[in-house]
């Protein structure tokens, strides 16, 4: 059997490149060498390309020495990555890119219209897909047409803030508090605060501004938070996992809470009131159908005592560490991680026959 040449992409110019970092060594590991010759593309910081010589190397964070740059080229008659050592170029077609990018540019729609250019099947959701779910206002309006339940909300943008005492008024005519505010785009709850009055929620839109120039003010939810796996897309029928729930060490769940605080779980198939599982795959299905899901992502809701669902977001490039739920949730359904990476690969090459 001839092997295929497949990318992988990690790192990124985004607040989540140590994320990325971290997942992309998952992937890797369960790549099937005999399909696939591998080649390891991590981008800087700053958005440098470089070629990476091995895991390892990942590992140790010694990739970023490397001396070898390489461009994944938009000429789509040349369908591959340009490797550049000094003087010595060379040009290598490619099969299928694996994107293991979260956040900003590498998860919004940016890197795949890079590869729809290149025609080049990629993993993940496509242009449309990626930069609705990464923005958190436009996934609640394509949300309200499904007849899901979700946060209510106040727009709130950047501008509008030269008159926050405005804005403040705005929102605690809709809320009471405690309120979330969030920025539009940002992964990993990055930027987002809890606002318990209104100097706090002052505080929270000048923060959230820092990350995006569309804020998002939320009522608040009490339920457990919850999150489902979904694969599929395309000529593929849209699969739903099991569901899992988020215990959070810290008040809510954020980038900390999340990758640093080892207090907190999860729990895969958590006992729910009756009917509420069902209810969130089901969801799920819908909001990943409705936003043009393609491959994979991960859902996420809160379930409330009397076992209502609401939805809170939707992430088209989940984690892959090895706290992440997205794997954790098809191992659960009795998918690997070998066989979850290499349906996902699979998956991506069909994208050029939908």
């Amino acid at each position: 059997m001839d092997r295929k040449t497949a990318v992988v992409l990690f790192g990124g110019q985004s607040s989540e490149h140590i994320v990325s970092c971290m997942s992309v060594v998952n992937v890797i590991n369960h790549i099937n060498r005999e399909k696939y010759n591998v080649i390891l593309i991590g981008i800087t910081e700053e958005g440098r390309w470089i070629k990476a010589d091995s895991v390892e190397d990942i590992e140790k964070g010694i990739w970023k020495e490397g001396s070898v740059s390489a461009v994944i080229s938009p000429d789509a008659t040349m369908g591959g990555v340009i490797l550049m050592d000094g003087e010595k170029t060379e040009v290598i077609r490619v099969d299928v890119v694996f994107p293991v990018l979260h956040g900003l540019f590498g998860e919004d729609g940016t890197v795949q219209g890079l590869l729809e250019l290149a025609g080049i099947p990629y993993v993940g959701c496509g242009v449309l897909a990626s930069s609705i779910s990464m923005d958190k206002l436009y996934t609640k309006i394509v949300v309200e047409d499904l007849g899901v339940t979700q946060a209510a909300y106040v727009p709130v943008m950047r501008h509008d803030l030269k008159d926050i005492e405005a804005v403040v008024g705005k929102v605690e005519e809709k809320f009471s508090y405690p309120v979330f505010v969030k920025p539009s785009n940002a992964g990993s709850s990055k930027g987002v605060s809890r606002a318990g009055d209104g100097q706090e929620l002052m505080e929270a839109l000048v923060e959230a501004g820092k990350h995006d120039r569309k804020i998002l003010v939320e009522e608040m939810i009490v339920g457990r938070e919850i999150e489902c796996a979904v694969f599929g897309g395309g000529n593929a029928p849209v699969e739903a996992s099991g569901v899992g729930e988020i215990l959070a060490a810290a008040e809510f769940y954020d980038f900390d809470a999340k990758y640093y605080n080892s207090d907190s779980r999860t729990v895969v198939d958590p006992v729910l009131p009756e009917g509420a599982t069902e209810r969130v795959r089901e969801a799920a299905k819908a909001i990943f159908q409705a936003v043009d899901g393609y491959g994979l992502a991960r859902v996420d809701f809160f379930v409330k005592k009397d076992g209502g669902v609401v939805f809170n977001e939707i992430n088209t490039m989940p984690g892959f560490t090895a706290i992440s739920m997205y794997p954790m949730l098809w191992e659960a359904a009795g998918m690997n991680k070998d066989r979850l990476v290499d349906r996902l690969m699979e998956h991506a090459m069909d994208r050029g026959r939908v």
